[in-house]
C-alpha cells in the first residue's frame, strides 16, 4: 500500500515537474509582453511587471502587419488541415481495413518519411512549385502544408480506424446497410474524434511552420505570421523585445483557443465511442 502510494506521489511530482516545464516559457514570454522598456533592461527581472503596460502591442502592431500576416496564416492552416484530413481519411481506412503487403509498405513509408529533415526536400519542392508557377503563392504553401502534414495524419487516423470494431460494421451490413451507409452512419461518427485531433494537428502545425514559409513567400504581403515575427530582429541581431513578446503571444492565441475549443469534443466522441458487446 506504502509502495503504491509512493508511486502514485512521485507521478504526480513528475506531473507537476513537466506542466511547470512546459508553462515556463509561456509564462514568461506574457510577462516580457507587458512589461515596458525600463523593466526589460533591468538586472534583476521579476515575474510580474511592477508598471504593465500596452505600448507593446502597439508598437508591434504599428511596426509589422500583423492582421495582414495572421490572415495568411489562418488561411493557409485552416486550408491545409481541411484538405490533409479529407485526403486522410479514406486512405486511413483503407490501409486499416485490408492489411495488405502494399497497405503495410505504404504504412512503413509514412513513418520513415517523417525523418526526412526540412533541408532535403525544400529544393525538389521548390522546383516543383516553381515549374507550377506557384512560388510566393499561399496555394502553393498549402500545397506543401497538406504534403507535409499528410503522413503523420494519415498514421494517425490508420490508428484510429483500427480502434474500430469491425464487428459494428459486420452488423450493419447483416441489417441491409451498404458500404456507403456503413461508413457514413456508423464508422465516421465513431471517427470524428480522430479527425477532429488530426486536424487540431494539421493546423498547428501549419500555423507554427517557419522554414517552408521564409524560402517560398517572397512579397510581403504573401509573408505569414511567424516570417513576419523575424523582423522584430535587426540587422545586428538584436531583438526588439517587448513588441516581439507582444506579437509572440498573440501568434499563440488562435492555437490555444481552438484547442480549448475542441478538447471537449475529443474526449467526448471518444466516450460515445464506447458501446456494449
Amino acid at each position: 500500500m506504502r509502495t503504491s502510494t509512493s508511486g502514485r506521489v512521485g507521478q504526480y511530482a513528475a506531473l507537476l515537474a513537466y506542466l511547470v516545464f512546459l508553462a515556463f516559457p509561456f509564462l514568461w514570454l506574457v510577462s516580457t509582453a507587458f512589461k515596458s522598456p525600463r523593466e526589460l533592461g533591468s538586472l534583476h527581472p521579476t515575474w510580474i511587471p511592477r508598471y504593465p503596460t500596452l505600448d507593446n502591442f502597439r508598437q508591434a502592431f504599428d511596426e509589422q502587419p500583423l492582421l495582414r500576416a495572421a490572415g495568411n496564416s489562418l488561411l493557409a492552416a485552416l486550408a491545409a488541415a481541411a484538405i490533409a484530413v479529407l485526403i486522410a481519411t479514406p486512405l486511413a481506412y483503407v490501409m486499416a481495413r485490408h492489411r495488405t503487403r502494399l497497405a503495410k509498405a505504404a504504412t512503413g513509408w509514412v513513418v520513415v518519411s517523417q525523418a526526412f529533415p526540412l533541408v532535403l526536400v525544400i529544393i525538389p519542392l521548390f522546383l516543383v512549385l516553381k515549374n507550377l508557377r506557384l512560388i510566393n503563392s499561399l496555394v502553393g504553401l498549402v500545397m506543401v502544408y497538406v504534403v507535409w502534414a499528410l503522413p503523420f495524419a494519415l498514421w494517425m487516423l490508420v490508428g484510429y480506424v483500427r480502434a474500430v470494431p469491425t464487428e459494428l460494421e459486420e452488423a450493419a451490413a447483416v441489417d441491409g446497410a451498404g458500404r456507403l451507409r456503413t461508413l457514413v452512419s456508423v464508422t465516421a461518427p465513431l471517427l470524428a474524434p480522430g479527425i477532429v485531433a488530426t486536424a487540431l494537428f494539421a493546423f498547428i502545425t501549419a500555423w507554427n511552420e517557419f522554414f517552408f514559409a521564409l524560402v517560398l513567400l517572397k512579397t510581403a504581403d504573401k509573408q505569414t505570421l511567424p516570417v513576419v515575427l523575424t523582423h522584430f530582429i535587426g540587422a545586428e541581431g538584436v531583438a526588439d523585445l517587448g513588441p516581439l513578446a507582444a506579437a509572440a503571444f498573440l501568434a499563440t492565441l488562435p492555437s490555444l483557443a481552438i484547442f480549448a475549443i475542441i478538447q471537449r469534443r475529443i474526449t467526448g466522441g471518444m466516450l460515445t465511442g464506447a458501446v456494449k458487446s
